[in-house]
């Protein structure tokens, strides 16, 4: 018959090695958000293979706690690992858009429908950097093109009905999404009246310049 000292001794080894495997884990879930981070940078910044090199590294560390959850079910099935999730989900999904112009699956990238779909309201975020970016360059066409991919997320997202209830935390990421949106509509709006009112001016110059004969410059 074992003695309590024994049985004590036991638990906690079982105890220490868990400890180790959390303290592990929880230190690759970090690792895995901070490169899903650096992807979607680098995508912004248009270094597009680098970004790809960095999503798939952090995939060979998602991979390996999905394994690892199998046996250690409750130390993988965490906040954090449905954070890093999300976070891995959002940079395909914007990989996606960005290099192929399609929506990637959850199956492709094996993230639970939830992450997946959590992932996917953060990319309207993502959008209005891109959005932003273009205006800058005083492309209000392509800024359109990007403020009706933020629609059309947000729109399917909310139409989502009854499981729209089921993912925690989707209702306050739409609407964070919706005024984003309307930020966004807001400065397409003004960079396209700008941009025609730039060419009526160009336009009316063009037209005084030939009438009165006057030379250019």
């Amino acid at each position: 018959m074992a003695t309590l000292k024994f049985i004590l001794k036991k638990v906690k080894k079982e105890l220490t090695q868990k400890d180790s495997v959390r303290e592990n884990a929880q230190q690759n879930m970090r690792k895995a958000t901070s490169l899903s981070k650096q992807s979607i940078l680098l995508m912004h910044q248009k270094k597009y293979e680098k970004a790809r090199k960095t999503i798939e590294t952090a995939k060979e560390i998602i991979s390996k706690l999905q394994c690892s959850a199998k046996e250690n079910p409750d130390i993988i099935h965490s906040g954090m690992f449905s954070s890093a999730l999300q976070e891995y989900a959002e940079a395909n999904i914007f990989q996606g858009l960005i290099k192929e112009s399609r929506f990637i699956t959850p199956d492709e990238i094996n993230v639970p429908a939830i992450d997946y779909v959590l992932g996917l309201a953060d990319v309207i975020g993502e959008y209005r950097r891109l959005v932003l970016d273009v205006l800058r360059e005083g492309d209000a066409e392509k800024g359109e093109a990007y403020l009706k991919t933020m629609d059309e997320v947000y729109i399917e997202l909310m139409a989502m009905d009854e499981a729209y209830m089921l993912v925690p935390g989707l209702r306050r990421k739409c609407d964070v999404a919706r005024r984003i949106i309307e930020t966004t509509r807001g400065d397409v709006t003004q960079e396209a009246r700008r941009k025609s009112l730039e060419n009526y001016l160009k336009q009316f110059e063009k037209a005084q310049r030939k009438k009165w004969q006057l030379p250019k410059g």
